[in-house]
């Protein structure tokens, strides 16, 4: 039986969309954000990616990533998958979609990112009101 060894999390992130390359190894993450702006509240977002990488690892783990709400219990969304490393030399990058998710009042929402059943990060995800911008006027 293989020695089971925890990975690292190389990185958690937000972004509105995750595109696959011709080379498999790559993929091009589209807007990166660290907050969501809305001049109007409840606001949709249609997609949001959550792009998580491990690496240095051995065996099978369980990813969850959770978005809470802004009291920091409640569970908007929730995801779980299943990944294998077969060696502590490979990454394994996971990707999960939220779509369709609506925030229905501005403040501070969380994004948390658990191995195995245990909390390997929990960072802000802000959702901010912002002013209308002022319509241009007409030209007479």
């Amino acid at each position: 039986m293989t020695e089971k060894n925890i990975p690292d999390l190389q990185a958690a992130l937000v972004c509105e969309d995750v595109r696959q390359e011709m080379n498999p190894a790559s993929q091009t993450l589209v807007g990166v954000i660290n907050c969501l702006q809305s001049p109007q509240f409840p606001v949709t977002a249609f997609k949001l990616f959550v792009w998580v990488r491990w690496c240095a690892g051995r065996g099978q783990f369980t990813q969850r990533v959770r978005l809470l709400t802004t009291d920091e219990v409640t569970a908007l969304r929730e995801s779980d998958c299943v990944f294998q490393l077969a060696d502590e030399n490979v990454s394994v990058t996971n990707i999960t979609l939220f779509g369709g998710v609506q925030f229905e009042k501005p403040g501070v929402y969380w994004i948390e990112v658990h191995l195995d059943d245990e909390l390997k990060i929990h960072f802000p995800f802000p959702v901010v009101q912002i002013k209308q911008p002022p319509q241009p006027a007409g030209n007479g």
